[in-house]
């Protein structure tokens, strides 16, 4: 039982670091001067889930998901 904690914490240190990392290289979401002429609306702007930035936020949500479980299993697996 001891040995899986101890992975267990090894995978939220691993997932708090990629967590990091992922939000550090993300977008600011500041729309700029384009938005107050309504020019903000681009094709860019409308088909951003496919792009880099789309890709991080989806590892981001998926991160976070990881982290949430895993700190309530080992949080679980205190008492």
């Amino acid at each position: 039982m001891q040995a899986l904690k101890i992975v267990l914490i090894f995978l939220l240190i691993v997932i708090c670091v990629a967590l990091t990392v992922i939000i550090l290289f993300q977008e600011g979401k500041q729309n700029g001067l384009g938005s107050l002429s309504g020019q903000f609306d681009s094709y860019w702007s409308r088909n951003k889930g496919r792009s880099r930035e789309g890709l991080l936020v989806k590892l981001t949500t998926v991160c976070v998901i990881l982290f949430f479980v895993l700190s309530a299993v080992l949080n679980i697996g205190s008492f």
